[in-house]
């Protein structure tokens, strides 16, 4: 198994993209325009469109997020940018792992709980093994081109505009801050009662600054911040890395 398959198994990984995702999900609402306050004159579709677009063509981001994924209490804090750079953080509900990305090359580090579910989960326990990986760096595999959820900036975004419709019917809400920043809310509400909130920057690029989800299966939160900044991604020391096939049982 490769770092990058481990990603996968780990829900945490796909907490941005549902969250963002959902800002585009679900019926009704009038993307009604006006011409007071910022984006005077655009529609709240309109205003989320450029959104989109300003964080996919952002150089690069930081991002935390929190909520549920299949029940289970997820937390994510990831830089990521388009020349596939990558730190972070996953945390589950009795497991961490750090994640690193440089080029092509994809590693994980995690305690012992994240491995012993990894491995109980690929049928592959083994005390020997965990303790082993522990602490440990585990590079994906050489011929492996890519990442999986966090470590793609643009997958992150792709949600966000694969179906153009999805996201329209928005409305836009009241202004306010993130994090010190001005921020107008632009919301939606669905059939089963979910809602979803997006907050977009009024000042400069129009950035997604905050998408929430509320209700439904899978809530969540995730921000996003230090949009540009320098992602310091850097390979670990060999002596610090472990081969992958210790993941086999």
């Amino acid at each position: 198994m490769s770092a990058k398959k481990v990603l996968v198994l780990f829900g945490a990984v796909t907490l941005g993209v549902s969250v963002l995702a959902g800002c585009g999900e679900g019926g009704g609402g009038s993307a009604g325009s006006d011409d007071k306050g910022p984006f005077a004159g655009k529609s709240a579709d309109e205003i989320a469109a450029a959104a989109v677009k300003a964080t996919r063509d952002a150089e690069s981001v930081h991002i935390t997020g929190a909520g549920k994924q299949q029940g289970q209490e997820m937390k994510l804090d990831f830089s990521v940018d388009n020349k596939d750079n990558c730190t972070g953080t996953l945390t589950g509900p009795e497991a961490k792992a750090d994640v690193l990305q440089v080029g092509q090359a994809v590693y994980v580090r995690a305690d012992k709980a994240f491995w012993e579910n990894i491995l109980k989960a690929q049928g592959a326990s083994s005390d020997e093994a965990v303790d082993k990986l522990a602490g440990k760096w585990v590079k994906s595999d050489a011929d492996e081109a890519g990442t999986e959820g966090m470590c793609d900036k643009q997958a992150v975004v792709a949600a966000l505009d694969s179906d153009k419709s999805e996201r329209k019917g928005m409305k836009k809400g009241k202004e306010t801050e993130v994090n010190g920043e001005s921020a107008l809310t632009l919301t939606k509400k669905a059939e089963n009662g979910e809602e979803f909130i997006l907050y977009v920057a009024t000042e400069g690029e129009p950035y997604i600054l905050k998408a929430v989800n509320k209700g439904g299966e899978n809530p969540g939160e995730t921000t996003l911040t230090d949009y540009n900044k320098k992602v310091d991604a850097e390979e670990p020391p060999a002596d610090e890395v472990v081969d992958p096939k210790q993941l086999q049982g």
